[in-house]
């Protein structure tokens, strides 16, 4: 039985749930830590969103609406951690 998209996104995403718990522990520097797990974050929302959300049969300018949407979350996130751990 070959698994399907969603196969593939579910178990893709408890992958990434389950390294974004490993990861803090494991890098002492809080910039280059957060912008991993914002890049983990990042990877989760596209594939939320192309796949649960069934945008990958929706039109490329909504695609790329919506993605550049979870870039731009992720992108503000870390730009806000990135404040707080320079100041």
């Amino acid at each position: 039985m070959i698994p399907d998209r969603i196969d593939i996104t579910w178990i893709m995403l408890i992958g990434l749930a389950l390294a974004s718990l490993l990861i803090p522990p494991l890098i002492a520097r809080p910039l280059l830590g957060n912008a991993l797990l914002l890049a983990f974050a990042g990877l989760k929302g596209r594939r939320l969103v192309l796949d649960f959300l069934d945008l990958r049969a929706a039109p490329p300018l909504w695609r790329g609406f919506v993605s550049a949407w979870v870039l731009v979350v992720v992108l503000f996130a870390w730009l806000a951690s990135a404040i707080v751990a320079l100041v």
